[in-house]
């Protein structure tokens, strides 16, 4: 049976309803810059309707919110984190092989090749004076410079990597302290939805860590619904997921662990590495910045790794001692003797076997066989003892033969090696150098390349998803509007309703009176 104040009940519902949507507009208006916010809106139902008593049909009794609704694409959220993995990867990929670029530009421009050239020349003014003391100077001096050239150079890519080599542990902080932070807010919003309202804006700002997340690292989201609440609810967990293995699971976060490696045979041998430390298990990533600071760290573009620093640090440590063996022995790369070298040759004050070339400063009795050349780095490469002693400029081997004055034919041949295309399979030494930069320069257009599609893919997801989930000033001040004529309306409805009242509760029956 209806209440006698039944029409108005039915405004008083409109009053509320519409008061209720005037207040999620204002919240919506409220965090148009909020980063990551949906926009929500009022889920609005008619009441039960009431069965009249005379069997002639059902009368409607109003409308209420039954709900607050995130408006949210779940495709879009899962397709944005899959692409800002991939862009996290190549970003950090372009900017650290710009600074790789950056030190070899000089090896192309301004360095080796202008070291070699110095060096060179030096020999070609020796070659016309065979025994100008200061010309044999000049030569020792430019041999050095070319040598300290190449050792700053390994010691700035060195440099580079320890620099990854940081950037991951900053990573793998972040990391971590996301997935607590996402954890805590799984604790909260299960318990604000224990009742089965959806705590909205908890969600908004777990979604803005998980977009965070998503470009440092390759991750799997899910929600899951495991059963039931005891008042029915659907029981919701919430899931992360790396490399198969829980990251975040429900209120339970799980650290991923960095250790140096202490395996000297190891390319990481002094790096970190990764593993999870409740279970100690490996952690491979595939994809976002901490692959990206990876494998430019440990990349030696053997089988499918990436060419990251390791290999141009090998590329420079074969010129140094490809270049060292064939000017000392005239060994080229191909393992064949083509010349006597410099260690055939004959120094001023009659000296023979001299090494021009060594590591660490050893003398040439340490450089006798072809395997010590093995030891030679870019990084340690120097000029032998011998030649680096005060009387070192009278062991420069000009000649060929003892006791010739005039003979000069050892070192015609050394400088020779200046465009011998033998020395190396890339050709003559700035052949080789040419090459290697060159390569870089391919890598590195490509990883801006990816960088740039990636970053527009990123944005176009993006946009899509405000275009969903954004708050548009324009639809909430039309909303605004609407709803307020909706209660200005209701709020006339119980204007009438009151008047109605008035009349029958007062001025009926009053004739005669």
């Amino acid at each position: 049976m209806r209440s006698s104040f039944f029409g108005l009940d039915i405004a008083v519902r409109g009053l509320y309803t519409s008061q209720r949507s005037l207040y999620i507009t204002s919240h919506n208006i409220s965090n148009i810059n909020t980063p990551g916010y949906s926009r929500q809106v009022g889920v609005q139902k008619a009441t039960s309707p009431m069965a009249l008593l005379d069997g002639t049909g059902m009368l409607g009794t109003g409308a209420e919110i039954t709900a607050v609704q995130r408006i949210r694409d779940s495709y879009l959220d899962y397709k944005y984190w899959s692409e800002n993995t991939s862009y996290g990867e190549w970003e950090t990929k372009s900017y650290m092989m710009e600074d790789l670029e950056g030190i070899f530009e000089e090896i192309s421009g301004n360095g080796a090749t202008k070291f070699l050239n110095d060096f060179f020349s030096s020999l070609q003014e020796l070659l016309k004076n065979p025994e100008s003391l200061q010309a044999r100077e000049v030569v020792r001096s430019n041999a050095i410079s070319l040598t300290k050239y190449l050792n700053s150079t390994a010691e700035r890519l060195q440099k580079l990597r320890e620099d990854s080599n940081y950037a991951v542990k900053v990573v793998v902080d972040k990391i971590n302290l996301l997935a607590s932070e996402i954890k805590n807010l799984n604790q909260q919003i299960y318990r604000l939805e224990l009742d089965g309202n959806a705590a909205n804006d908890l969600r908004d700002q777990r979604m803005v860590l998980v977009d965070e997340l998503s470009k440092l690292i390759d991750i799997e989201v899910n929600e899951v619904v495991t059963g039931k609440t005891a008042d029915g609810h659907e029981d919701k967990k919430f899931q992360i997921i790396v490399n198969g293995t829980y990251l975040v699971n429900h209120f339970d976060s799980y650290a991923i662990e960095y250790y140096e490696v202490s395996d000297p045979e190891s390319i990481k041998y002094g790096m970190y590495d990764l593993r999870w430390e409740k279970s100690g298990s490996p952690i491979e990533p595939k994809g976002g910045a901490l692959k990206g600071y990876l494998d430019v760290r440990d990349g030696t573009a053997q089988g499918t790794e990436y060419k990251g620093i390791p290999y141009y640090i090998n590329m420079l440590d074969e010129f140094a001692r490809t270049f060292a063996r064939a000017f000392n022995e005239g060994v080229f790369k191909d393992g064949e003797k083509h010349l006597d070298g410099h260690a055939g040759g004959v120094g001023l004050d009659g000296s023979t076997g001299i090494r021009f070339f060594s590591y660490d400063n050893k003398p040439s009795s340490e450089m006798s066989s072809l395997s010590s050349y093995e030891n030679i780095t870019a990084a340690n490469i120097t000029l032998s003892a011998e030649l680096q002693g005060p009387d070192g400029i009278y062991k420069i081997a000009v000649s060929s033969a003892n006791g010739e004055s005039g003979n000069n034919d050892n070192i015609k041949q050394l400088i020779e090696l200046r465009h011998n295309s033998k020395i190396f399979n890339a050709g003559a030494p700035e052949d080789f150098m040419k090459s290697l930069v060159s390569s870089l320069g391919i890598d590195t257009q490509h990883a801006q390349t990816m960088h740039t599609i990636q970053e527009k893919m990123v944005h176009q997801i993006e946009n899509r998803r405000v275009s969903v989930s954004g708050v548009s000033i324009d639809e909430e001040l039309a909303d605004l509007v609407r709803f307020q004529h909706a209660y200005n309306a209701a709020a006339r409805v119980i204007t009438v309703m009151d008047e109605i009242y008035y009349v029958t509760i007062n001025r009926m029956g009053t004739m005669g009176r």
